[in-house]
C-alpha cells in the first residue's frame, strides 16, 4: 500500500527523503500521522524515525528549508524537534530497547527499522511509511496493522505482557486509543492488561493523568472508564469511583447504581460540551454518594450531604491526581458543591430569594451549572425526562428575568468593608463582617435593590440598630 500525502506534505517529505538519502540514512514517517491519515483523521504531528541519527538528520534538513526553522534538540532523549509550514515534525534514529523490572525507562541501543518497530505499543502505531525516492509513500506493515485497522482493533506486535510489564503505560494509551478511536481491544491484549495492572504502580502521576485527560477529551469518554473499571486499572488510581459501582438492596428497596449514573452523566456532558472541567464536574458530582449513603425506614435510600462533602473532596483529588491546583480546581469544586440546588428548585415553587442566592453563589458559571443539570437527569422513563427538562427551562427563563434586573451574575457588595470603617471609624471587627452580610442578605431577599444608595441607607439604618453612629 502506498500512503497518500498532500501537497503540502509532499514537498517536505520529499527533501527530507532527499536529505536522509545524502546522510545515508533511510527514513520513515511512523505511528500516529500514518494511522490517522489511512482513518482519515487529521493530524499535524508527525514523527520521523531514521536508522542513524535523528538529531543530524533533523539538523541537517532544516538548513535546507526556507525560512530555516529552529531545531529543538534534546540529547538526553537523542530526538529533535522543529516546525515548518504548520506541522510539528519530531526525529529520532531507530532503535531497541531493553527493560528492568522496576523501571518503564529503557537501556537503548541504535537498531533497524524492524527494531523499532518491534518496540512500538500497538500493532496500529508500528506503520511506517518510507521517504526513500526508490518506495516513497510504501507503508511498512510487519505486524498486519492495516488490516487491524480495517478491523477496529487494538493488538500489541509482541506477546503483550511483555509489552504492558515493560512499560506499564502503554496499558493506559491503548484503553485511551480504544475510547477515541472506537476501537476494540483484542481479546489477548485485554487480558494481560488486566494482568499486568499491579506494573502501573511504577509509572508517574502525571503520565497516568495525561492520558487519563486524554480519555476524558474523547467523543464517549465512558468508553475508557468501563475499560479501566474491567480490566481493575481504576481500582488502582481511582478506587472512589470504583467504590460507587452496585446496588443495595433494603426491603425490597434498591437505589440507583451510582457508578453507571456516573458514566451516563459523563457522555451527557460530553455530548453538549468540549469544556474537560466540566466533564470532571459530572465524574466528581456524585463521588460522596457511598460515604453518605443511609437506608431510612420510611424514605428509603437517602445521600444527604453528598454534595458538600463531595465538593469536601474535590481539592485532595486534584492534588494526588497532579490536577491544576488553579481556578480550574476551584470551579469543579464550586459546581460539584452547587449541583443538588438547581434541582431542588426544580422540585419547589420558586421565590426569587432562592432564584437570586443560586445566582450569587455561582456568579459566571450559573450556565455551566444549568448545562450539567440537565446532563444529570438519567432516568429510564421519558415523561420524567421530559418534565424535568420543563422545569429546568422554566428556571432558566426566571434566572434570566432575575439577573437581568438585578445584575447578580459575579455580584459584588455596593458597599465595602472599606467604606463601613471610614463611614463609622472602626477597625477591622466583628460588626464591620456583620454590616456587610446583612446588606447582602437584604438584597438577596429582595428587601433593597442592588444599587449603591438603597445599600448605604439599609447600612445606615443597620448601623444605628448596633448603636454605631456615623463621624464627621
Amino acid at each position: 500500500m502506498k500512503l497518500t500525502v498532500t501537497d503540502i506534505e509532499r514537498p517536505i517529505f520529499e527533501l527530507l527523503g532527499a536529505t536522509a538519502q545524502d546522510l545515508g540514512f533511510p527514513a520513515y514517517v511512523i505511528g500516529g500521522f500514518v494511522r490517522d491519515r489511512i482513518l482519515g483523521r487529521d493530524t499535524k504531528d508527525i514523527d520521523i524515525v531514521c536508522v542513524g541519527s535523528g538529531i543530524a538528520l533533523a539538523e541537517a534538513f532544516a538548513k535546507r528549508l526556507t525560512p530555516v526553522p529552529k531545531v529543538i534538540v534534546y540529547k538526553r532523549f537523542g530526538t529533535a524537534m522543529l516546525q515548518t509550514n504548520g506541522m510539528e515534525l519530531e526525529f529520532v534514529g531507530a532503535r531497541k530497547e531493553s527493560y528492568r523490572a522496576d523501571s518503564r525507562k529503557p537501556t537503548v541501543e541504535d537498531g533497524t527499522i524492524e527494531d523499532d518497530q518491534n518496540r512500538r505499543d500497538f500493532t496500529i502505531n508500528a506503520l511506517a511509511m518510507s521517504l526513500d525516492k526508490s518506495d516513497f509513500g510504501t507503508v511498512i506493515d510487519p505486524f498486519g496493522g492495516l488490516e487491524h485497522l480495517k478491523q477496529g482493533l487494538l493488538k500489541t506486535p509482541l506477546e503483550p505482557n511483555i509489552t504492558f510489564s515493560d512499560d506499564p503505560l502503554r496499558m493506559m494509551r491503548g484503553i485511551r486509543f480504544a475510547t477515541q478511536l472506537g476501537f476494540r481491544l483484542d481479546k489477548g491484549t485485554l487480558k494481560a492488561i488486566k494482568d499486568q495492572r499491579e506494573r502501573i504502580k511504577i509509572i508517574s502521576q502525571e503520565r497516568i493523568t495525561t492520558e487519563l485527560q486524554k480519555i476524558m477529551a474523547a467523543n464517549k469518554p465512558s468508553i475508557g472508564y468501563q475499560l479501566l473499571f474491567d480490566t481493575q486499572l481504576l481500582h488502582l488510581i481511582f478506587p472512589e469511583l470504583v467504590a460507587m459501582q452496585g446496588v443495595e438492596r433494603r426491603n425490597g428497596q434498591g437505589h440507583k447504581d451510582n457508578f453507571y449514573h456516573t458514566l451516563q452523566v459523563l457522555d451527557n456532558t460530553a455530548n453538549a460540551t468540549d469544556n474537560i472541567w466540566l466533564r470532571w464536574v459530572a465524574v466528581l458530582h456524585d463521588i460522596a454518594k457511598p460515604m453518605t449513603k443511609r437506608y431510612v425506614e420510611g424514605q428509603g435510600w437517602t445521600f444527604h450531604g453528598h454534595e458538600a462533602l463531595g465538593a469536601r473532596f474535590v481539592p485532595k483529588f486534584f492534588r494526588r491526581m497532579k490536577l491544576p491546583m488553579d481556578h480550574k480546581m476551584k470551579y469543579v469544586q464550586k459546581l460539584v458543591g452547587l449541583h443538588q440546588r438547581p434541582v431542588s428548585l426544580t422540585k419547589e415553587e420558586i421565590t426569587d430569594a432562592a432564584v437570586r442566592r443560586l445566582l450569587f453563589e455561582a456568579g459566571e458559571d450559573i450556565d455551566d451549572l444549568i448545562l450539567f443539570c440537565g446532563a444529570d437527569s438519567t432516568s429510564k422513563h421519558q415523561w420524567k425526562l421530559d418534565k424535568y427538562a420543563a422545569n429546568l427551562e422554566r428556571l432558566k427563563e426566571r434566572i434570566a428575568t432575575i439577573e437581568e434586573r438585578d445584575h447578580l451574575r459575579n455580584w459584588q457588595p455596593p458597599i465595602s468593608g472599606e467604606l463601613i470603617m471610614e463611614t463609622f471609624g472602626l477597625k477591622p471587627c466583628k460588626e464591620v463582617g456583620a454590616i456587610k452580610n446583612a446588606i447582602k442578605e437584604a438584597i438577596l431577599e429582595g428587601d433593597i435593590s442592588n444599587e449603591y444608595q438603597a445599600a448605604y441607607d439599609f447600612m445606615l439604618q443597620k448601623a444605628k440598630e448596633m448603636e454605631l453612629e456615623p463621624i464627621g
